[in-house]
């Protein structure tokens, strides 16, 4: 609505979360977390992101707008490059599709597309185990849903287990020019502002 106001003064965090960092403040065992990479107290995070993922995490301190994202029934759609083993072919992509049986009942994605090496791909450290014999492609695969591993799961299920799994873009937010442990920041109010218009298209 034009001229809300959102009193919560702490930005929204969009950070690069690394690889085997877990999405959580308090440590476990000595593994890293984002108390590793964010100084900013009170922030928490708009959904989760595997310990064995890479990519796209959004911080928040304002509770309406993390459920606004991450909320089963905000149907706010994530974007994945999956480096999966094998190689696609068209009926396992429609079979991505158009839905999967999981565990947990059926998934689908938006889209599924194959596509070439991401452009400024950081290196994974330590790397995936390359087999010679096994080529690896990357996939871009888009879901409104986050239920735990899905992507990973979903892949497995059409016969092409992910090797690394990067989360680009959520919502209207994407990576775009941070490299792993590196996050920006916006005011709440502008974060609002994106989430809405990024609704309405």
């Amino acid at each position: 609505m034009r001229g809300e106001v959102y009193p919560n003064t702490v930005p929204l965090l969009i950070l690069n979360k690394p690889f085997h960092v877990l999405s959580q403040f308090s440590s476990d065992g000595g593994r890293q977390t984002l108390a590793d990479f964010v100084a900013t107290k009170n922030v928490y995070p708009a959904g989760r992101l595997d310990f064995d993922s890479e990519g796209l995490l959004l911080l928040t301190d304002d509770g309406r707008l993390q459920a606004a994202i991450s909320s089963p029934k905000a149907k706010v759609d994530k974007c994945y490059y999956a480096q999966v083993e094998g190689s696609p072919d068209e009926p396992q992509l429609e079979a991505l599709r158009s839905g999967v049986k999981l565990k947990d009942g059926p998934a689908k994605a938006l889209s599924a597309r194959v596509i070439g090496e991401p452009v400024d791909l950081w290196p994974r450290n330590p790397p995936i185990r390359y087999r010679a014999a096994i080529p690896d492609t990357w996939v871009e695969l888009c879901i409104d849903e986050g239920r735990n591993r899905q992507v990973r799961r979903m892949t497995a299920a059409a016969g092409l287990p992910t090797l690394r799994l990067i989360r680009w873009r959520v919502g209207p937010w994407t990576l775009r020019g941070l490299a792993p442990g590196q996050h920006r920041e916006i005011s709440n109010t502008e974060a609002w502002r994106a989430l809405k218009a990024y609704r309405r298209r």
